[in-house]
């Protein structure tokens, strides 16, 4: 079982090892990066390669680790007591299964997404580390014990906004997915725009990487708002030329598809003004 890619996913040779040195040592692939650079979609591409069924856990700040294994619903248990009815008899007619116990009753192998972990509590990683690691879990209400049938691929993305404790990360293989340098993001372009004019591609990334690198920038534009915004380029049909005709103006064209707070609009209408008084 080997990652090379997909047509639709533009993965460097780094990364490649990384998922199939992952899937080798049967081991989680913790992949960090700046939002908007693929952590997702590479998940999906690894199941779409595969062949594999993908199961998607995405977390939030108010996601419990016990919510991947299962969650018992005493209250309806205690509403249809009352009631009389006789599937309070069974408990395990009130267990939900979690994304984790779906991936280990399958019996085939499929890719567990578990996305932006660094979203819930700072003791979420670490209520997980057992179950990832022995890939079985004990159910208390019914007594039995949940065991993967076939060891998932387990893809756990971070965007970085808080650290992961150590004793999870020993547990891992880790990626860190760097931002595409110029001519990996046209290649990226060239993939979701086919045949795109090239011309405007290259006059738009050059523009695009000036913004991120703008000293005091509080939000780098990412990946994928490259993309958004290179789309309303081509459909407003600019001219690579246009790009910056008005010298008077330091504010990129459709510049909110990129700049995304009010910070770094008003710190590029700064630059046009004093660029205006020394003229």
């Amino acid at each position: 079982m080997q990652f090379t890619g997909t047509a639709d996913y533009i993965a460097d040779k780094e990364l490649m090892v990384a998922v199939n040195a992952a899937i080798r040592l049967e081991r989680p692939l913790l992949v960090k990066g700046e939002p908007g650079t693929g952590k997702t979609e590479l998940a999906r591409q690894v199941a779409a390669a595969l062949g594999l069924e993908m199961i998607e856990w995405t977390i939030k700040s108010t996601t419990r680790a016990q919510q991947g294994l299962y969650e018992y619903d005493a209250v309806s248990r205690l509403r249809d007591s009352q009631l009389g009815d006789p599937r309070v008899n069974e408990v395990s007619h009130y267990i939900r299964r979690g994304k984790l116990w779906q991936a280990f009753a399958s019996d085939k192998k499929v890719v567990l997404l578990i996305d932006e972990i660094d979203k819930a509590d700072i003791e979420f990683p670490n209520d997980l580390l057992q179950e990832l690691d022995r890939m079985e879990f004990h159910v208390y209400e019914t007594g039995e014990t949940v065991r993967a049938k076939v060891r998932p691929i387990v893809i756990i993305t971070s965007n970085n906004e808080k650290e992961l404790p150590d004793a999870f990360l020993r547990r891992c293989f880790f990626h860190y997915i760097r931002f595409p340098d110029a001519e990996t993001l046209s290649r990226i372009v060239e993939v979701h725009y086919p045949g795109i004019k090239q011309r405007l591609v290259s006059a738009a990334l050059t523009q695009f990487y000036e913004i991120r690198e703008m000293p005091g920038l509080k939000k780098k534009p990412s990946t994928s708002e490259a993309l958004d915004w290179i789309r309303l380029l081509v459909s407003d049909d600019v001219d690579p030329d246009d790009l910056r005709a008005d010298v008077k103006n330091a504010l990129p064209k459709l510049h909110g598809a990129l700049l995304k707070n009010e910070q770094d609009v008003h710190l590029f209408e700064r630059m046009a003004f004093m660029a205006r008084r020394e003229r």
